[in-house]
């Protein structure tokens, strides 16, 4: 059976693995977004695992990568400002988590 953490950590290298890789030769570190439409304290298990398979993937926070979060925190209103803030950012990745809302918000924000 496959658990929550360990398919969160499976998407999260699979989706970091081709995109990350270019950037990752350059000096400075890479910055990714992360939205969520939920607060800290109820996403902590995604996170966790979040990083996980941002290390297994060689990504350690901090060296080569950099997250950058924007949390809701059930104000679903906030989200699409959060992911323009996010693009005007020029993060090179946008991990929408915490269900539909912050991925919409996210293809908003990019748009």
């Amino acid at each position: 059976m496959i658990t929550r953490r360990v398919f969160v950590g499976s998407l999260t290298g699979g989706l970091l693995a081709a995109p990350l890789a270019a950037e990752a030769q350059q000096q400075s570190p890479t910055v990714i977004g992360f939205l969520s439409s939920r607060s800290p304290g109820e996403s902590a298990s995604v996170v966790a695992a979040f990083r996980q398979g941002l290390n297994e993937a060689g990504y350690v926070e901090g060296q080569n990568i950099l997250i950058e979060f924007r949390w809701a925190e059930g104000q679903y209103d906030r989200l699409s400002g959060m992911a323009t803030d996010l693009v005007s950012r020029q993060v090179a990745l946008i991990i929408a988590a915490g269900g539909d809302r912050p991925a919409l918000a996210g293809a908003k924000g990019c748009a």
